[in-house]
């Protein structure tokens, strides 16, 4: 995340991969203050076995696309709510990437989405992960139907 006010929101990532037992780092890098640091670290992560970067950003939200530019992983970015422009600065910003540079992107401050995007592209290999998620939905799902029962 590109300051460590975004964690308000990425721990929410963080908590839905542990749950899926999914080891992941977390860690501030400023695409504006440190921009030295995330080539090594990006190579660090590839050289470890990283699959998938989620990267969350606000205002200028350069973090997701300059992670991007620096490794052929998919990356995944978070706009964060951080400005009086509620996240649309940073949705455009995330969202509007050059041809060639791709970057999913999630809603405004949706971390959790993040991760279950992430989930589903390391599941495209595994099938224990794929069936764990399988469960996670069927969960939700049971969630949703029983809140019919909230309208009484």
């Amino acid at each position: 995340m590109g300051s460590d006010s975004d964690w308000r929101v990425m721990k929410k990532a963080k908590e839905i991969l542990d749950q899926f037992e999914i080891p992941s780092v977390c860690k501030v890098l400023s695409a504006h203050r440190t921009p030295e640091d995330l080539p090594p670290f990006i190579k660090t992560s590839e050289d470890s076995g990283v699959k998938v970067f989620i990267a969350g950003a606000g205002a200028a939200a350069h973090l997701p696309g300059m992670f991007a530019a620096y490794t052929l992983m998919p990356v995944i970015g978070v706009p964060m709510n951080s400005t009086s422009l509620n996240g649309l600065d940073s949705l455009l910003s995330i969202v509007q990437m050059p041809e060639g540079i791709p970057v999913a992107t999630v809603g405004v401050d949706n971390a959790g989405n993040a991760a279950l995007l992430a989930i589903r592209i390391l599941a495209a290999h595994d099938t224990n992960l794929s069936k764990r998620l399988i469960t996670f939905r069927e969960e939700m799902a049971k969630k949703s139907r029983l809140k019919s029962e909230n309208l009484k």
